[in-house]
């Protein structure tokens, strides 16, 4: 099992210029298709998209935490949810409320300032938390894909699969609670002829607004246990990766910095407090950050929250590298080692180099068939935007009042989950600027 800590750079050292789809086979036996080269992410992703869903296999796997949400759905559940989502997150009202939630949340910042005073460190890794214990409930999750009798031992109740089941009775008590105070919330506010513009209320409206997109409590379960993984862990993960990597390259911080001074104007003010520099952060100032808006990307580039992306062969195919895959495997591309190699980045695609996705100071993306962190083809990201304004929220306002260093030199390593979080946390010394 030493491999499964390290399966991510297993991965990475199957391919190169000339390998850059390979063929293996699971603990279980199963045929694995893994693939980094961008002609082939755009056939999976976009061009054949209705041969590769996500498949009964990973669904099933996923269902006790995931249900039937967004992420773990296909055909016309997925289509009902992608349609409803992407007109809600083109909302105005949501844009501006996410901003000023953002805003407040960046605003805890302050809570540093007690560390900045004393000699304590502090586990900087922002994903890890209380909220229902969701790392180690993603941890046992992630073991199903190598057990082949995790069902069995979900039916009787035995192993891992006995915590899987007390954990999701916790889970689904809490949610059950949110979405019950929710409704009592929206009860007030219609007596007082308000209307709540957060993205659960919304959803929440469509019960009332119309018959055909009903939201029963069941479906509302998953909507926040999905969008809690997508929004609040997977940007949380980033964050915690981009600390590390600016920790180690001191000169990116303070040219952000810098690029915030002079995108808010405050050469000559600086004394300005947290609060009221958050104000000032609104989305045309962020908008101006473009060498902070390539310390992110490049920091997704190299440690991307979902590394590593699986879908199922509906029916036989040919990639179009000439790769024959089988109905029923699984394939997978592989943003963790796509960000990596250097037929694609060059030979310097081990350094963190913000610099790569600049021309003459302007951000320039990349097609994101190649740079793979928000997906790709009809399953893109639909919060991508919203992503980037909260980790440039968060981060222009920790690296202007505080200083970072690693404790113990910084040595961290992954954990294998779904998701890719610091192993260990992320531990650091506060000290002001």
């Amino acid at each position: 099992m030493a491999i499964m800590h390290q399966m991510h750079c297993w991965f990475q050292s199957f391919f190169t210029s000339s390998h850059r789809t390979v063929t293996l086979r699971t603990f279980a036996g199963r045929i694995m298709y893994l693939t980094v080269d961008p002609v082939n992410v755009h056939y999976i992703l976009k061009d054949n998209f209705q041969n590769y869903p996500k498949g009964e296999r990973v669904h099933s796997v996923l269902h006790d935490f995931m249900g039937d949400g967004i992420f773990n759905s296909d055909g016309k559940i997925w289509r009902k949810h992608r349609k409803i989502a992407s007109f809600e997150f083109s909302n105005r009202k949501l844009k501006q409320m996410s901003l000023t939630t953002f805003r407040r949340d960046a605003l805890r910042l302050h809570l540093l300032h007690t560390f900045a005073t004393s000699r304590h460190s502090v586990d900087l890794q922002i994903a890890r938390g209380p909220v229902w214990e969701f790392d180690n409930f993603n941890d046992i999750i992630i073991t199903r894909r190598v057990n082949p009798f995790w069902k069995i031992q979900r039916a009787l109740n035995m192993g891992k699969e006995k915590i899987v089941n007390e954990k999701l009775e916790v889970l689904n008590s809490l949610i059950s609670n949110i979405i019950e105070k929710r409704k009592e919330n929206m009860s007030v506010q219609v007596r007082s002829n308000a209307k709540a513009d957060d993205l659960l209320s919304r959803f929440m409206q469509y019960n009332e607004a119309d018959y055909q997109k009903t939201y029963n409590e069941r479906e509302l379960r998953d909507f926040i246990v999905n969008f809690m993984v997508a929004g609040r862990h997977t940007t949380a993960i980033a964050l915690s990766w981009f600390i590390y990597c600016i920790c180690n390259h001191p000169h990116v911080a303070e040219k952000i910095r810098r690029e915030t001074a002079e995108s808010l104007s405050l050469e000559n003010d600086h004394n300005m407090e947290v609060e009221e520099m958050a104000n000032k952060l609104d989305y045309e100032c962020l908008a101006r950050m473009n060498y902070l808006h390539a310390a992110l990307s490049e920091t997704l580039r190299l440690y991307p929250p979902v590394p590593r992306d699986g879908k199922t062969v509906l029916k036989d195919d040919v990639l179009p590298d000439g790769t024959y895959v089988k109905r029923g495997a699984q394939i997978s591309y592989v943003p963790y080692s796509m960000g990596r190699m250097e037929f694609l980045w060059s030979p310097d695609a081990l350094e963190y180099k913000p610099e790569r996705w600049l021309k003459d100071g302007a951000f320039q993306p990349e097609s994101p068939f190649k740079f793979t962190a928000f997906q790709a083809g009809p399953r893109m990201c639909l919060g991508k935007d919203y992503a980037y304004v909260q980790m440039k929220m968060t981060a222009s306002l920790l690296l202007h009042f505080f200083r970072l260093d690693l404790v113990d030199n910084g040595d961290v390593n992954y954990r294998v989950m779904m998701i890719m979080p610091i192993a260990g946390g992320l531990n650091v010394h506060v000290s002001r600027r």
